[in-house]
C-alpha cells in the first residue's frame, strides 16, 4: 500500500491547475534569467590558449570552427584519471543529439578536459560518442575555475564564484573515495577537476568570455535530470551515477 497521498481525479485536476500557475511563473522567470545572461558584459580573452584536437593543435578562436559562438563543457577528466567522471559521462550521453542543432544556429559545442588527447579519444570510443572533445593546456581550465593546481587546493581556489579549499573531511568522504576509484585515481587528484560550462563569442577576430556556470548551474544541461524531475520518484540520486556501459541490474525505481 502506497504511503503517498491519494485523491480523486477532481482533486488531482485542481492541484494540477494550481501547479501549472507556478510552472508558468518558473518558465517566465527562466526566460528572464536567460535574457539577463545574454546581457552580461563580455570580457575580452587576452591570453593565448592551445588545445590538442583530432585535427591538430588549435587556438581558442579556431575551436569556433567558423561560427560566432562557442559553448564549452568542462568535462572532469584530469591527467591522472584513467576514465571520465561518471556524472560528466551521464551528462555527455545527451550531447551528440544537440551538436547538429547548435551548429545550425551558429553555435559550436566542445568538451574540454586536461587529460591527454589519446585518453579522451579512447574513452570517447568506449562510450560511443561523436561530439568534439579536446585536451587543454592547464591554464585554460584553471583560468575558468574548472580545475585547480596543488597550491590552490591547499590555500584555496575559486569555484562557483566562491573560495574553495580541499579539507580532510572532503578528501576522505565515502562518495569522493568511491568516485575517484571509479576514475582510476585518488581523491586528491580527482578533486582537482570540476564540472562547468563556459560560453564565448567571436567577433572581428577577438574572442570574448560571456558566461560560465558551475555546480547546480549545470543541472539544466543534464537531460536525464529533466526527465527525472517529472517522474514520480524524482532524481533518486543515491547511490549516484554510473557510466552507461557499467550498469548491471537496473533497479525498478518503484516509489512508495
Amino acid at each position: 500500500m502506497t504511503s503517498h497521498r491519494i485523491g480523486t481525479r477532481e482533486e488531482w485536476q485542481a492541484a494540477r491547475e494550481d501547479l501549472l500557475e507556478r510552472e508558468k511563473e518558473h518558465t517566465r522567470m527562466g526566460d528572464e534569467l536567460a535574457r539577463q545572461r545574454r546581457e552580461l558584459p563580455w570580457v575580452r580573452v587576452e591570453r593565448e590558449y592551445s588545445f590538442e584536437t583530432d585535427e591538430g593543435t588549435k587556438t581558442l578562436a579556431e575551436l569556433f570552427d567558423g561560427r560566432s559562438q562557442l559553448l564549452v563543457y568542462h568535462f572532469m577528466f584530469g591527467p591522472a584519471y584513467a576514465a571520465g567522471c561518471p556524472s560528466c559521462s551521464s551528462i555527455a550521453d545527451g550531447f551528440d543529439g544537440s551538436v547538429v542543432h547548435l551548429e545550425q544556429r551558429g553555435v559550436t559545442m566542445v568538451c574540454v578536459s586536461r587529460a591527454p588527447l589519446e585518453k579522451l579519444q579512447a574513452y570517447k570510443r568506449r562510450m560511443g560518442w561523436t561530439f568534439p572533445w579536446v585536451s587543454s593546456s592547464d591554464d585554460f581550465n584553471l583560468d575558468y575555475q574548472a580545475s585547480w593546481n596543488d597550491e590552490q587546493l591547499r590555500e584555496g581556489g575559486r569555484y562557483n564564484y566562491r573560495t574553495w579549499t580541499l579539507t580532510p573531511e572532503l578528501e576522505t568522504a565515502g562518495p569522493v573515495v568511491e568516485t575517484a576509484a571509479s576514475c582510476g585515481t585518488v581523491p586528491a587528484q580527482y578533486l582537482k577537476e570540476a564540472q562547468a560550462v563556459s560560453a564565448f563569442a567571436l567577433t572581428d577576430g577577438d574572442v570574448y568570455h560571456t558566461y560560465s556556470a558551475y555546480s547546480r548551474g549545470v543541472d539544466s544541461l543534464w537531460g536525464v535530470y529533466q526527465w527525472l524531475d517529472r517522474a514520480p520518484g524524482g532524481r533518486g540520486e543515491d547511490p549516484g551515477w554510473t557510466r552507461h556501459d557499467e550498469y548491471e541490474n537496473v533497479p525498478s525505481g518503484a516509489t512508495s
